[in-house]
């Protein structure tokens, strides 16, 4: 495990990754049931006659295990991973039961804040992939950083 880092540590190109993650049928419907609560998320039955063609994860489920994966990866922010908002959020395929997931991250930029000179802005491509790699959500992160004084 590395030590904490600050936005002194980052530059535009560093990569990162994390460990996996899979999702099973029961994960998928305890989710979608309380917080995305739709068919072809909560009903494997109901699920087939619809878009996907079965059950599938809720968008927002991915997201969650995603900053999960996050959070446990040598990412490592100090003071810990303070969003400040994601930008061009994708979901291009959808994530199955029994999917295993992982993500791989990017720095993008880094700029300081004008406004709070004590921290700094590194803007994150985070890519969450699917067991066979494809890309199942991308975004870019935000990322509020403390910078060393």
């Amino acid at each position: 495990m590395s030590s904490e880092r600050y936005w002194e540590d980052f530059a535009v190109g560093q990569t990162f990754e994390s460990g996996t993650v899979m999702l099973t049928t029961d994960e998928i419907i305890a989710f979608a049931s309380q917080f995305d609560p739709q068919p072809f998320h909560t009903n494997p039955a109901a699920a087939e006659g619809t878009f996907f063609g079965g059950l599938v994860a809720s968008g927002w489920h991915t997201a969650a295990v995603t900053m999960r994966l996050l959070v446990q990866s040598d990412l490592r922010v100090a003071g810990g991973l303070v969003g400040g908002g994601l930008d061009e959020v994708r979901w291009p395929k959808p994530v199955w039961p029994g999917d295993t997931l992982h993500v791989g991250l990017e720095v993008v930029e880094t700029r300081p804040l004008k406004s709070r000179p004590e921290r700094g802005i590194v803007r994150i491509k985070v890519q969450t992939f699917n067991q066979n790699n494809e890309p199942v959500q991308s975004f870019i992160a935000n990322v509020l950083v403390p910078r060393r004084r």
